[in-house]
Order: structure tokens, then sequence, then C-alpha cells
């Protein structure tokens, strides 16, 4: 099982930027710990970070080659980007939608997410610990559709 984390804009910044509401742990940390855990789960993982939509975009579609499933957190992307959302829905890999703030609970404008309607999932608001609750998600999931898989029962 393969594993892709995209974090966009601005996330890079995390661990300085705003510690009020994103914490002060960084995004190296919060992949060094992502790591850890999919060494722990047996499945290989690579995170990436950008502050460019069309990277993001092309690395989605580069995932549905070698990846089994995404963790995404668009950033500010989330809530302008309908190239970003196309991008995760054409895929049709099983990505989940990662937040360390609750963007519901912040300002009006980022209330809404252009991509929880192509993500099968959403996990907000658990500062970093929002990334590896995705990670556990997604490993399960994708665990559960092996097993209903008719491959399987060949």
């Amino acid at each position: 099982m393969k594993i892709l984390c995209l974090s966009g804009p601005n996330l890079q910044l995390l661990g300085t930027r705003n510690p009020a509401v994103y914490g002060t742990t960084t995004l190296d940390e919060i992949h060094r710990d992502l790591a850890e855990r999919a060494s722990l789960l047996g499945i290989d993982f690579e995170a990436r970070q950008t502050n460019h939509e069309g990277v993001l975009c092309d690395w989605l579609a580069e995932a549905r080659l070698f990846f089994d499933g995404v963790l995404l957190n668009g950033g500010g992307l989330t809530h302008t980007s309908i190239a970003l959302r196309d991008a995760v829905e054409a895929i049709a890999l099983p990505t989940v939608e990662v937040h360390v703030s609750n963007p519901e609970a912040r300002e009006p404008f980022r209330h809404h997410s252009y991509l929880s309607a192509v993500c099968f999932a959403k996990v907000a608001g658990f500062g970093p610990s929002s990334y590896r609750i995705a990670l556990d998600g997604l490993v399960s999931h994708l665990q559960r559709s092996a097993l209903a898989s008719p491959e399987r029962e060949a």
C-alpha cells in the first residue's frame, strides 16, 4: 500500500504562522510523524508540499499511477480552486481532505470547501494530529476495500 500526502500553499510555514490557530508543530515534523506511523503500519508513504496550484494538480494526476490513496491539505486552495477539485475527482483515488484548524469555525470564506464533495472523508480541527487521524482512517478504508474486493474472492 502506498499513500501520498500533499500539502498546499503556505503550509511550509506551519510552526511559525499564526500559532494560536495552527500550533507550533512544523510541516516537517508532521511529515516525520506520518512516515514513522506509516512504517509501523507497513505501508509506503511520501509527503510533498507546494505553493503552486498546478503542481498539486500534476502530483494528483501522477498519484493515480503510483499510489493507493491521498491525504490532501489544499490550504487556501480548498476554498477557491475548482481545478484542484477536478483533479481529485479525476484520479478516482480515495482522498481524505485534511485541515489542522477547523475551517467552519473560522472566517466565513473558509466555510465552503470545493474538495469535500470529491473526497471520501474529511479530518479537521485536531491540530497536527489531523494528519495522523486521516492517515489511520485512509489505511483502514483501503484495507476494508481490499477485503471486499472481488479479486480476493477469486
